[in-house]
């Protein structure tokens, strides 16, 4: 296939033989093409184990029963889907940075949801700001892939309000049933927090494996600000006058790394995988080596 304007065509050769990795059991209603390890009534043969009272009679073994005079269970291995849900910031504050974070977040999801479409994943983006919006409806199979490729080129920060991560989580959580693997991209710049957005996420309890990718601009990393300076928050328009100085910049560094840190310890601490990254990391080395390294991408 030819590429976009999010992935180019060698970048895509390179992530064909690539698939997403959950290392949960996955519990999707239909039967799909991943093999997990839950035990079901398919028709590849598992291993056995003793019956006990309730089992289902049709998969006792009468072969060992005639031998060994001992009833056993067959037990046969699953195919079932993996659900891939994404989650976007399509808030102003995205839009920002050389690197725009913006373009970083869409190249994630157009990276992650090609590589679940190819390998018959049910792939599911939706973009928030101050509300929620449906970007990909749930589809699987590789036919889908230019038409992902073509919402993702197509989709722009929008809303009137700052961003709102906590309605936007929720309403995801809600909107349908989460299970398979859960993917949050942005900046988490709103001013009520993050705690209670990860906790709407996390109502998808154990069925569901959660990455978090907090996603800044190397500016809001290292700003090259100097001077009195007034500056406009890029959501609400509250003004600040600042005298930029090295002791605040060494005090926003030392805040923005605290910040940080509490995201990470948050998710740690109730099984979240937290990607952090700069959009002057090189975009295809985030994919390529990072998501491999922390077991995302096998």
């Amino acid at each position: 296939m030819s590429g976009s304007t999010l992935l180019d065509e060698d970048f895509i050769a390179k992530i064909e033989q690539l698939e997403i990795v959950s290392r949960k059991i996955i519990t999707g209603k239909l039967k799909g093409e991943r093999r997990s390890k839950r035990r079901g009534h398919s028709s590849e043969f598992a291993d056995y184990r003793q019956y006990v009272s309730g089992d289902d009679l049709r998969f006792l073994d009468w072969n060992i029963y005639g031998r060994l005079d001992r009833l056993f269970i067959r037990l046969f291995e699953e195919q079932e889907d993996l659900w891939v849900n994404i989650l976007i910031d399509c808030s102003r504050s995205m839009r920002f940075g050389e690197p725009d974070k913006f373009d970083y977040a869409r190249r994630i999801a157009a990276a992650l949801g090609y590589i679940g479409l190819s390998n018959h994943d049910r792939v599911r983006i939706a973009g928030f700001s101050d509300r929620l919006r449906t970007v990909f409806a749930p589809a699987r199979g590789r036919r889908q892939v230019q038409r992902l490729l073509r919402v993702l080129e197509d989709l722009a920060p929008d809303g009137e309000g700052v961003t709102d991560l906590q309605r936007g989580c929720r309403e995801f959580a809600l909107a349908q049933k989460l299970s398979g693997v859960v993917i949050l991209v942005t900046d988490f710049f709103d001013r009520r927090g993050f705690e209670g957005a990860l906790r709407y996420l996390l109502s998808g309890g154990a069925a569901c494996e959660f990455f978090v990718f907090h996603i800044l601009a190397p500016q809001e990393l290292e700003p090259e600000l100097a001077g009195d300076l007034k500056l406009l928050d890029v959501e609400d328009g509250v003004p600040a006058e600042v005298s930029i100085s090295a002791a605040l910049l060494k005090s926003y560094r030392r805040n923005l790394e605290a910040f940080r840190a509490g995201i990470q310890q948050y998710c740690t601490r109730r099984g979240m995988q937290y990607v952090f990254s700069s959009t002057g990391v090189p975009f295809d080395r985030l994919i390529l080596d990072y998501l491999r390294q922390r077991g995302l991408l096998g």
